[in-house]
């Protein structure tokens, strides 16, 4: 019984997706940023997707967090701390004013192209829990292309999976977190892809400012996000839900609002 129980735990582990702690290596540097080698490349940069060897981006203080965001006046409020009318049925909690992450995601029932976007999140201080969930959550843009939330302040993950990353993709041009426990801002301004029929006319392109600092600028989305693979564009579509994604791992968010362009 005890081997059948081993091996049913070691299968487990290895089909749990970013909860494969057993092949993360770390980079030659000596830098502690740890990730994968058994990745494919990225044939846009010549790394291998969560490559541990990846330029690292440099720290800045983005300073202390500034009072909530006003939304202007255009502006579809998605959450202003008091209910989730905007989003479909779900399992988050209202907490103090904030929604809190707990399994699943939460979607709007509005679809979105292109789009102006401001969320605020706070990763959990404290957390206990494995490396790959700390503060783990992130900003799906037409539910398909994700801008990761991540304790980025503490953890060295692999540098195309930190916070403010187009996850498996690029990472930010700086790292500018604050600790865990305090608030954080995106600003998102999106341009969503275009198709003809099944062909790929103009990518996603994405800007992003972390903290009011510019962290992608013009940034080509490759296409949809995920772990461990190279993106494409499986679903030919120029509009979807704005996404936050759920890991169990407590993240608050509060203060979403969106400009449709």
């Amino acid at each position: 019984m005890k081997t059948i129980a081993f091996t049913i735990a070691f299968v487990l582990l290895t089909l749990s997706g970013p909860a494969r702690a057993a092949d993360r290596e770390f980079a030659r540097d000596g830098s502690g940023v740890y990730g994968y080698r058994d990745t494919p490349i990225l044939p846009w940069c010549g790394f291998r997707v969560h490559d541990p060897d990846r330029p690292e981006p440099k720290r800045i203080d983005p300073g202390p967090a500034p009072a909530p965001a006003r939304a202007p006046a255009d502006a579809i409020v998605l959450f202003d701390g008091k209910d989730l009318s905007q989003w479909r049925t779900n399992d988050w909690k209202l907490v103090d004013g904030c929604v809190e992450t707990v399994s699943g995601s939460l979607i709007t029932k509005q679809e979105f192209g292109d789009c102006q976007i401001h969320v605020e999140w706070m990763a959990p201080a404290n957390f206990e829990g494995p490396w790959y969930n700390r503060g783990n959550n992130g900003v799906f843009l037409m539910g398909l292309y994700e801008i990761q939330v991540f304790d980025s302040y503490n953890e060295k993950i692999y540098p195309d999976g930190q916070a403010a990353a187009v996850y498996g993709q690029t990472p930010p041009l700086v790292n500018s977190c604050r600790k865990p426990g305090e608030w954080q801002a995106y600003d998102i301004a999106f341009t969503a892809p275009h198709f003809d029929c099944d062909k790929l006319v103009l990518p996603a392109r994405v800007t992003v400012f972390h903290n009011g600092v510019l962290v992608q600028l013009n940034q080509e989305i490759h296409g949809e996000t995920g772990h461990r693979i190279v993106a494409r564009y499986n679903q030919k579509i120029s509009q979807g839900p704005l996404k936050l994604a759920g890991h169990n791992c407590p993240v608050r968010f509060r203060n979403i609002w969106i400009r449709p362009l």
